[in-house]
């Protein structure tokens, strides 16, 4: 699509259609195919322990919230994301043959304004959408953050041939498409961890439509010089460029499907797509690097200071000491009984805690199962991987 010679590039000598796709700055080449490889990969990898079945495998009536441990650490990473996306979007302007910066100038505005009306829309929607479910109305930044960068993506394709007032429609139908994207995700028990398929595949999807219907003709000459077909919006009874671009849709998706689905097949056939679980520990003593997370079993570290009982951190060394010195079968079975237990209340069970991470009473633990964290208790037993196979 970007290249002189490809069909589906506007630059072609012999575009498709005689108009070729338009796809200024990657909300296919880059998002679309990166959506869609996510998209793949988590259906084949499966959803997370305690994500959508119980410890039985029974289907959980409501899919159990599995936070980021940081929402600091998210907000920082928006901020750099869309600071970078000014010198991703304005910067392409270097690749048009006619450099004016007239253009740069018209990328930076339009990204600005769909990051922040995707962002704003979102975060509203949501408000209301939590309000009419629980009577209670919450700002969720974790929304407001997805939807400006769900807006972000959707702009990257256009952002060079549609007016700021098209970069603000188009924006806030992005956060629409992601709040909708990623409510649809969880209805079909795909688990998406950091909502990567909605923001980047969804979006993608919204923006290169979007192009077909709001490029505008004078903003077009100016980018590409001479074009024979225009948005939709601007030439109603022509839709080639609007056909185009879904025709682009679909050929990427259909090409990443035929590259990227064998991938994780393979990969997943050979078992080395997801680290192994509890239930395979106890017949093979390998790791519950997927109970306790990759921080603790592979890294040795965690997401908030621990102590033990004299005060000292816990390292994983020491664990691993203790560990060593008894007989696999009894190992095993430790293990085995420790498992029983990775249990952990939700958050509002701790708002009247001393210490977040306190394990939880029998009762609590009875009523509630996330085994994707583990209590303070239970990581005295932990191991990483490499030092658990020696």
């Amino acid at each position: 699509m970007w290249s002189t010679h490809g069909f589906l590039s506007i630059y072609s000598s012999n575009p498709l259609w005689g108009s070729g796709a338009i796809d200024f700055a990657g909300s296919g080449v880059v998002h679309i195919t990166g959506g869609a490889t996510a998209l793949f990969a988590t259906i084949v990898l499966g959803p997370r322990r305690g994500r959508f079945h119980d410890a039985a495998g029974a289907k959980l009536d409501k899919a159990n919230l599995m936070p980021g441990h940081s929402v600091a650490l998210q907000v920082l990473g928006t901020l750099i994301l869309w600071f970078g996306w000014f010198g991703f979007n304005a910067g392409s302007a270097l690749t048009v043959k006619s450099l004016n910066e007239s253009i740069a100038a018209l990328c930076a505005a339009t990204t600005a304004i769909s990051g922040a009306a995707g962002g704003v829309s979102a975060l509203v929607v949501n408000l209301f959408w939590v309000e009419t479910q629980t009577g209670e109305a919450t700002f969720d930044i974790v929304m407001l953050m997805n939807g400006a960068l769900c807006g972000l993506v959707a702009i990257t394709s256009g952002c060079a041939v549609v007016d700021p007032w098209a970069a603000f429609l188009i924006g806030m139908m992005a956060g629409l498409v992601y709040i909708s994207a990623s409510k649809l995700l969880v209805r079909l028990s795909i688990d998406d961890a950091v909502d990567a398929i909605p923001v980047h595949l969804a979006g993608g999807i919204w923006g290169m439509i979007a192009t077909g219907l709001f490029s505008k003709p004078a903003n077009m000459e100016l980018v590409y010089g001479d074009f024979n077909h225009a948005g939709w919006f601007y030439t109603p009874k022509d839709a080639t460029l609007l056909g185009a671009q879904i025709f682009a849709i679909t050929f990427i998706g259909v090409t990443i499907a035929f590259t990227m689905l064998p991938f994780f097949v393979l990969l997943n056939y050979l078992g080395w797509l997801r680290v192994d679980s509890i239930a395979e520990l106890v017949d093979k003593i390998d790791s519950i690097a997927e109970l306790v997370g990759l921080d603790i079993s592979y890294h040795g570290g965690h997401t908030r200071n621990e102590v033990d009982e004299s005060g000292e951190p816990r390292t994983t060394r020491s664990r691993i000491q203790k560990l060593a010195k008894k007989p696999s079968q009894q190992l095993a079975s430790q293990l085995s009984s420790q498992s029983q237990r990775l249990v952990m209340p939700q958050r509002s069970n701790y708002e009247d805690s001393t210490t977040w991470g306190d394990p939880p009473s029998q009762q609590e633990s009875a009523q509630s199962y996330d085994p994707a964290i583990t209590t303070e208790a239970e990581y005295s037993v932990i191991p990483t991987n490499h030092q658990f196979r020696q």
